[in-house]
C-alpha cells in the first residue's frame, strides 16, 4: 500500500503540503481533488519518484510497477502502432533480451529469452495497441501514419494510449480527458474500470471520477483528507462535515462570549475573583475549532441579449467541409464531411450536438460561427444575429505577450468597427471592472496572457465573449481547462443565458444540465437524437466494439501479430440492428410532433411581436376609428396567443411522455 504519514512537501517557500497522511490500498481507484494550485500535480511528482518529500515518511511498494502519460509531446516517424507498443515495457525489455541472447550465441540464454517474449505477450502486442489506438478515437486508416503526422492534441492521445500498454500496478492520470471527445472518453472509462491496479486521477470531469473512482482524496489547507466514495458522495459528505464544523464553532463561540463577558464583569470583584480567574483558565484550556473557510466560489452571467431573432439561422441544403489546399492540384473539389442539412436554429434552444469523432460536429459549429463557408446551401441567419464562439482551438488564438487589459482593449476596437457595441463600458476602468468579475484582479490585468494557466486563459476567453452579449453561444468544448467550480459557474450561467446555446462537450455534467435537446452528427448528416445521454453511451461503446472486432477480423500484416478472431455474434448485430430501427420509428413518430411544436413556436414569437406593437402604439394620441381598430387587433391577437400557448404545452406534454 501507499502510505505518507506527516509529509510535508514544498515548491519552493510555499509549503504545499504540512504534516500530511493518507493510506491508499493496493487495487483502489482513488480521485485526487482540490484547487487549482492546492498540490496535486506536486503530490503526483512525489509519487513518481521526481521529487522527494521535505519532511514525514512516505512509502510506495518498491516492486510496483508504474505506468503514466509522458507530457512531453513525441517527435518521432514512428507509426503509431509501433510507437504505443513501445509503451509496453515488459515487452520492449523482452525484446531487447532476445536480441543480446541472439548476439551472444547462447543457446539457454535464447531458450530462456524467447519464452519470456512469448509471455510478454508479443503475439498479441500489436492487435492490443491499436485496440487501445482506435478506442481513443483514432481511424483504422491512420495505424501507421508516423507520429508526427498528427496534430499536438491527437499526440498526446498516442500518449495516454503508451501508457495504458505498460502493464502497472500503479496508474497515475493526470487530466487525461481534456484532449477527448465523448466517444474516446466513454471507451477510456469502460478500460479503467477494468484496470486491476492502484489508480489515482486528477480530473475535473465529475462524471468521469464518478463512474471510475471509489476513493476521493481532497487537498485542502496542507491536508491530505480521505473520503470512502466516489466524487458525488465526497461534495456530499464534505458539505456535511462543513455544516458541523460550522455548528461547532458557532456553539464554541456563544461559549467563549459567555465566560468572557463573566470575567470582564466580576474579575474586579474580590468575592467573584476566584471564579473569573477560573474560567479564565477554562478559555485557556480550551482547544479552539477553526471557522469554516471555504474556498471562494467564482460566478459570472451572461446579460441580457440586446434582441432575440427568431429564428436566429436557417440552414437549407447545406453542405459543410473544407476547401480544397493552396497546394492542391488544379480542379481539385473541396472535402465533404456533412451535407444536405436543413435545420432551423430557434431563440432559446439548447441544442447539444453529439456524434463519434471525425464525424463533423467541429465543422458544423465553425461553419455557423462563420469561420467556414457552406460548400453548398444557404445559412439564412436573423436580423441582429451576435454569436459568441469558444472554438477548442481558442487558447491558441490569444496573444501570448498580450495582457488580459490589452485583449480587451483590442476587443473593444474590433467591436466598435463593426457597429456591434450593446450598451457596454468601455472604458479602461469599466474594462478593469469587468475583468474583475472573473478574478482578473490587481496585477493579473497586467500578466502576460503566456504566463497564464490554460484555466486562467481558458476564463479570459470567456470573459471576452460574455462582455459581447450575444445572443447564440457555439461553445466547442468550453471546459477542457476549467477546473470543476469555473465549470459549474458556466453550467449556471447557461442556464440563466436568455439566448440560445449550441454546445459540443465531452463533459457529460454539462450536457445533462444544459441541454434539453440533441443532434446527432452521423453519416455525413443531421438528424435528432431522441435518447438522453446514457442511450448515447451504449451507442459510442457499440461502436467502439464493432470497430475492435472489425480489426480483429481483418488479416494480420504480420504472421506472429495474432491469431484470427471469430467474428461477431449474430445476435449482437441483431441487438443493434433492433435498436437503430427502434430510434428511428421513433424519431418517424415524433417528427409531425416537433414540426407543429416548431410552427406554433415561430407562430407565437410573431404574435408576441405585434401584441407588442400595437401596445406601443395604444399608449400614445391616437384618433378614435384607429384606437377602435387597434383595440379589437389587440383582442384578437390575445386571444389568438392564448390558444396558441395551450396547444404548445398540450403538444410538448405529449412528446415529453412519447
Amino acid at each position: 500500500m501507499i502510505t505518507l504519514k506527516n509529509v510535508v512537501l514544498r515548491r519552493s517557500a510555499k509549503v504545499l503540503l504540512d504534516s500530511a497522511s493518507v493510506t491508499i490500498n493496493p487495487g483502489e481507484k482513488v480521485g485526487l481533488v482540490g484547487r487549482n494550485g492546492a498540490g496535486k500535480s506536486t503530490l503526483f511528482a512525489l509519487l513518481n519518484g521526481t521529487l522527494h518529500e521535505d519532511g514525514g515518511d512516505f512509502y510506495v511498494p518498491p516492486q510496483w510497477r508504474l505506468a503514466q502519460v509522458a507530457q512531453d509531446m513525441p517527435e518521432t516517424a514512428q507509426s503509431a502502432t509501433d510507437f504505443v507498443i513501445e509503451g509496453d515495457t515488459t515487452l520492449l525489455a523482452a525484446q531487447q533480451e532476445v536480441a543480446a541472447a541472439e548476439a551472444s550465441d547462447d543457446g539457454e540464454r535464447m531458450a530462456n529469452a524467447y519464452m519470456a517474449l512469448y509471455d510478454a505477450g508479443s503475439g498479441d502486442a500489436q492487435a492490443r495497441a491499436q485496440a487501445l489506438i482506435l478506442g481513443l478515437g483514432f481511424k483504422t486508416t491512420e495505424l501507421d501514419n508516423p507520429v508526427n503526422s498528427f496534430s499536438g492534441g491527437w499526440r498526446m492521445r498516442l500518449q495516454l494510449a503508451r501508457a495504458l500498454m505498460c502493464p502497472s500496478d500503479l496508474m497515475l492520470l493526470d487530466e487525461p480527458t481534456n484532449h477527448l471527445d465523448l466517444d474516446a472518453l466513454v471507451w477510456l472509462e469502460a478500460w479503467l474500470k477494468r484496470y486491476m491496479g492502484t489508480l489515482l486521477v486528477i480530473s475535473h470531469d465529475r462524471e468521469f471520477l464518478d463512474a471510475i473512482t471509489d476513493v476521493t482524496v481532497h487537498i485542502e489547507a496542507a491536508k491530505l483528507n480521505r473520503y470512502g466514495g466516489n466524487y458525488t458522495k465526497f461534495e456530499d459528505m464534505r458539505a456535511e462535515k462543513m455544516e458541523l464544523q460550522q455548528a461547532s464553532f458557532a456553539k464554541q463561540q456563544d461559549k467563549i462570549a459567555h465566560l468572557q463577558k463573566f470575567i470582564n464583569r466580576f474579575k474586579a470583584q474580590a468575592s467573584k475573583a476566584k471564579q473569573a480567574q477560573s474560567r479564565v483558565k477554562a478559555l485557556d484550556r480550551m482547544e479552539k475549532i477553526a471557522p469554516l473557510l471555504a474556498e471562494a466560489e467564482f460566478t459570472f452571467e451572461f446579460k441580457e441579449p440586446a434582441n432575440l431573432p427568431n429564428p436566429m439561422l436557417s440552414m437549407s441544403d447545406a453542405t459543410f467541409g473544407y476547401p480544397p489546399p493552396e497546394d492542391a492540384p488544379a480542379g481539385a473539389g473541396p472535402t465533404v464531411i456533412v451535407q444536405k442539412v436543413n435545420k432551423s436554429v430557434l431563440a432559446g434552444q439548447r441544442i447539444g450536438i453529439l456524434g463519434a469523432n471525425g464525424q463533423g460536429k467541429s465543422t458544423l459549429v465553425k461553419t455557423v460561427a462563420r469561420a467556414l463557408k457552406p460548400i453548398q446551401g444557404e445559412i439564412l441567419e436573423g436580423k441582429g444575429l451576435n454569436i459568441g464562439y469558444f472554438a477548442q482551438q481558442e487558447l491558441d488564438v490569444l496573444h501570448p505577450a498580450d495582457t488580459p487589459l490589452e485583449h480587451m482593449i483590442g476587443l473593444v476596437k474590433e467591436t466598435t468597427a463593426a457597429g456591434r457595441l450593446a450598451g457596454q463600458g468601455t472604458r479602461e476602468q469599466d474594462l478593469r471592472s469587468f475583468l474583475g468579475t472573473f478574478n482578473f484582479s490587481g496585477d493579473m490585468v497586467k500578466q502576460a496572457v503566456g504566463s497564464m494557466s490554460g484555466g486562467e486563459k481558458a476564463r479570459l476567453v470567456l470573459c471576452m465573449i460574455v462582455w459581447q452579449r450575444p445572443n447564440l453561444l457555439l461553445l466547442d468544448e468550453p471546459t477542457n481547462h476549467l477546473d470543476l467550480a469555473t465549470r459549474e459557474a458556466l453550467a449556471m450561467a447557461l442556464n440563466e443565458f436568455e439566448g440560445t446555446v449550441m454546445l459540443v462537450s465531452h463533459d457529460r455534467a454539462l450536457l445533462r444540465s444544459v441541454c434539453d435537446e440533441f443532434w446527432m452528427v452521423s453519416r455525413g448528416g443531421v438528424e435528432p437524437f431522441d435518447g438522453d445521454l446514457d442511450d448515447y453511451q451504449r451507442y459510442l461503446l457499440e461502436e467502439s466494439k464493432r470497430l475492435r472486432e472489425a480489426l480483429k477480423a481483418a488479416p494480420a500484416p504480420k504472421a506472429e501479430a495474432t491469431a484470427p478472431a471469430p467474428a461477431p455474434a449474430p445476435a449482437s448485430a441483431d441487438q443493434r440492428k433492433q435498436d437503430a430501427q427502434r430510434r428511428q420509428e421513433q424519431a418517424e413518430r415524433l417528427r409531425p410532433l416537433r414540426k407543429q411544436i416548431d410552427k406554433l413556436d415561430r407562430s407565437m414569437a410573431a404574435l408576441t411581436e405585434e401584441k407588442a406593437v400595437l401596445e406601443q402604439r395604444l399608449s400614445q394620441p391616437l384618433a378614435p376609428a384607429e384606437m377602435a381598430e387597434a383595440g379589437r387587433r389587440l383582442k384578437q391577437v390575445g386571444e389568438q396567443l392564448a390558444a396558441q400557448e395551450e396547444e404548445w404545452l398540450g403538444l410538448s406534454e405529449q412528446l415529453e411522455t412519447s
